[in-house]
């Protein structure tokens, strides 16, 4: 009876596997061969579509439209029936498992996140628990009616902030220019953010896998803010942490592995290291050249990146020539290498959206042109 179960399941997951019309994503996280190199956006939902302005005045904030299923899931679509990305990812924020934590997050139309209760003294860093996962059942929502929606169409990807980054946001209370306070903190007392930092990484891991459990067929580490480290620093206070994260997550869903993408904006001294975390792939920068970040790494794991995300403020004959100097920085993807088309960083609310539409195209047709020469 148990072994009659079992292959239900292994019948029930592969129908699904099959039902994905559009793989070249996974396929490119884990280096496996595609006809061309797949591409996604950092925030393509967001403020540079007009029907995402919309959708954002209907729901009345930002926070409306991430803890509502049907607006996460409009939003998140809106991108896909624009142009033919190759995967979407779960509209919401990084900052939703500390808002778990009781530390108030909000968003002030035209200003970044801000919390009401940061984390400045050992108090607060005493009053910290990793969150119950029911406090945040309305991103898993999201993520089930975002996966029903697609139909098969392309993978979903969830995410979340790494350790690090949740915390300057939590002890700075919002971005931060100098990191003043989280540095101090962290200096004068390492065993404080020693603390938060391994609250942060379980919460995070829980966080990532209920996702998975939703429906998410890839997990993203957003270290944003990981590059304002020193040497030294950097290892210590965040890539353990993220380790700690990629080493509790769940490997397998549905008969297939669930690539790990660790992005570090910043951390191109720290390429070797990160590539060696237990991540699949590495995201990286525009200040890093694609080609010699593939010979540092090898076949050890994928690339994501790089392309300005100011490029798409130029005229499309400009636009095309930079996306195809990332493409050819790469070179043709071979067995046991993988490259996902991406930004260095996140669009730019003022990006025209006619720019993403002749970055896309231009990905899919010189990709696919390098691997018919190639």
């Amino acid at each position: 009876m148990v072994n009659r179960a079992a292959g239900a399941v292994r019948l029930r997951q592969s129908r699904m596997t099959a039902a994905l019309h559009n793989d070249s994503f996974l396929r490119a996280c884990l280096r496996e061969p595609t006809d061309h190199t797949p591409v996604w956006l950092m925030r393509q939902a967001g403020r540079y579509l007009p029907e995402y302005r919309a959708s954002r005045a209907k729901a009345g904030s930002f926070m409306g439209l991430a803890t509502n299923a049907d607006f996460a899931t409009e939003v998140t679509l809106q991108p896909l029936a624009r142009y033919p990305l190759d995967a979407a990812i779960l509209f919401s924020d990084i900052l939703t498992v500390p808002d778990a934590m009781g530390l108030g997050l909000s968003f002030a139309l035209g200003e970044g996140p801000r919390f009401s209760a940061p984390v400045r003294d050992e108090a607060a860093v005493a009053r910290l628990a990793v969150p119950d996962m029911d406090k945040l059942r309305y991103v898993f929502d999201a993520v089930a009616s975002i996966r029903k929606a697609l139909a098969g169409s392309v993978p979903l990807i969830g995410f979340a902030g790494s350790p690090w980054t949740l915390a300057c946001y939590m002890v700075e209370g919002a971005g931060s220019d100098d990191y003043r306070l989280v540095k101090t903190m962290l200096y004068r007392r390492p065993d404080l953010m020693h603390r938060i930092l391994a609250l942060n990484a379980d919460a995070v891991a829980a966080y990532l896998n209920a996702q998975v459990r939703a429906g998410a067929q890839a997990l993203m580490i957003f270290d944003s803010w990981g590059g304002v480290l020193a040497d030294g620093a950097f290892q210590a206070f965040s890539l353990a942490y993220t380790r700690r994260v990629l080493g509790q997550l769940v490997r397998e869903s549905e008969g297939r592995r669930v690539p790990h993408i660790v992005f570090t904006k910043g951390g191109g001294l720290w390429l070797d290291e990160i590539a060696a975390s237990g991540a699949d792939v590495v995201g990286l920068d525009w200040t890093m050249n694609l080609g010699a970040a593939r010979a540092r790494v090898g076949n050890r794991v994928a690339l994501q990146g790089n392309l300005d995300p100011n490029v798409l403020f130029a005229e499309p004959g400009q636009i095309e020539p930079e996306v195809v100097k990332v493409l050819e920085s790469f070179g043709t993807p071979a067995a046991g290498f993988g490259h996902v088309f991406n930004l260095g960083h996140g669009i730019s609310q003022h990006t025209p959206p006619e720019s993403v539409e002749c970055l896309v195209r231009t990905v899919h047709e010189h990709s696919r042109r390098m691997r018919a020469s190639g």
